[in-house]
């Protein structure tokens, strides 16, 4: 499926993935926190990986589930690192630069499903 945000989507979730990772293994060697790293790790990834999945969809449909998918691992990733920040195991700077991050991919995932919805009516 073709649009014209796919390439922008692509690159911004995988950025997003690189710092999750970097993220967890702060947590992980400086925090000695090990629960809820795994949890930001397994969403804040999964965004890019569901829309590596929909960039290879071979139906509309197909598309537009696994680009919904990833817009739900956004609203999950948003809870971990609200959590994270209020238990303090992420400081300000830190916790604002990837709440920016992850409200431009949430935004640019509705924009991609509304269009995509939109098409298809």
């Amino acid at each position: 499926m073709a649009i014209s945000k796919e390439s922008v989507i692509v690159d911004k979730s995988f950025d997003f993935a690189e710092r999750i990772v970097k993220l967890y293994k702060y947590l992980i060697n400086e925090k000695k926190e090990y629960i809820l790293s795994k949890q930001i790790l397994r969403c804040g990834t999964s965004i890019g990986a569901n829309v590596s999945e929909a960039h290879g969809s071979i139906s509309t449909s197909d598309f537009s589930n696994k680009i919904s998918i990833a817009n739900k691992e956004t609203k999950e990733t948003d809870y971990w690192l609200r959590l994270l920040h209020r238990t303090n195991y992420i400081n300000d700077k830190m916790f604002n630069s990837l709440l920016n991050d992850i409200d431009e991919l949430s935004k640019i995932l509705f924009s991609i499903i509304k269009t995509t919805r939109l098409k298809n009516k």
